[in-house]
């Protein structure tokens, strides 16, 4: 079976659908990749310790967002579960200092299912979304490495952020000049396979901290670098999606 790469993606909102370039970006992105045998996500919105898989069967979304208009909330995505999928993903995190939980309640929040919709809209593929269980990047990269032989039976391992993300940062039109500093400079920390650089982000880059005051939304990042550290498909990455969204860098990455 061919080794499936490992993405991390900027996910949007709700009105991303609506976006006249993004959605084809990412339906021109799956159109490139091997079809998955299933999809394990991890999103910057579901943070929960110890780490947890959602949902093994179809559920309905979780609408994690408030203030938009009535039809976000009529999107549907019922993709199969992907109760082999978690079992291998028990196996493969199970140790000491590592425990796993199961939350069989939890759908696909917006971070996993905007972008799917766009991607695989036939809603065919099995989905697994897992949580953040931890902002520290170190400790996100070694749940990616112990991850990653899953690219090796055909999982597509997603992690779903945004490359920049300070709503309350955001002013009316424009690109703000924090957003752009750290997508340039992230983008070149990438291409260098500088993962030091990155793994200290909030030091080493320009704006770090305005441009993620909280961290999650970069955080899925380490996970995806993880994955594709184990197999040697660091130096093999390229920015498929690049520009940005309301002032937001939609920066997405593919490794292998």
């Amino acid at each position: 079976m061919t080794r499936m790469p490992a993405l991390y993606l900027s996910h949007g909102a709700p009105p991303l659908a609506d976006d006249p370039v993004w959605p084809g970006e990412l339906a021109a992105w799956s159109a490139g990749l091997p079809r998955p045998k299933a999809i394990l996500m991890v999103s910057a919105h579901w943070e929960e310790a110890p780490l947890a898989l959602g949902a093994t069967e179809t559920l309905p979304l979780v609408y994690d967002f408030w203030g938009f208009p009535e039809h976000y909330y009529q999107v549907t995505y019922a993709a199969p579960g992907a109760p082999e999928l978690a079992a291998s993903v028990r196996k493969l995190l199970h140790g000491p200092g590592m425990p796993v939980q199961d939350v069989p309640d939890r759908g696909l929040d917006h971070g996993a299912y905007v972008p799917l919709v766009e991607m695989y809209p036939g809603a065919d593929i099995p989905v697994l979304q897992i949580s953040l269980p931890t902002l520290d990047p170190r400790r996100l990269m070694d749940i990616g490495r112990r991850l990653a032989p899953l690219r090796d039976e055909g999982v597509l391992v997603v992690g779903s952020g945004f490359f920049t993300h300070n709503l309350a940062a955001l002013r009316q039109g424009g690109i703000p000049s924090w957003s752009a500093e750290f997508d340039a400079w992230g983008h070149e920390a990438l291409e260098a396979g500088d993962v030091d650089a990155l793994l200290d982000f909030t030091h080493t880059s320009p704006a770090g901290r305005l441009a993620h005051p909280r961290t999650e939304h970069f955080a899925p990042l380490f996970v995806t670098l993880g994955a594709a550290d184990a197999t040697g498909d660091l130096a093999d990455q390229r920015s498929v999606i690049d520009g940005f969204w309301m002032g937001l860098a939609k920066r997405s990455v593919q490794f292998g």
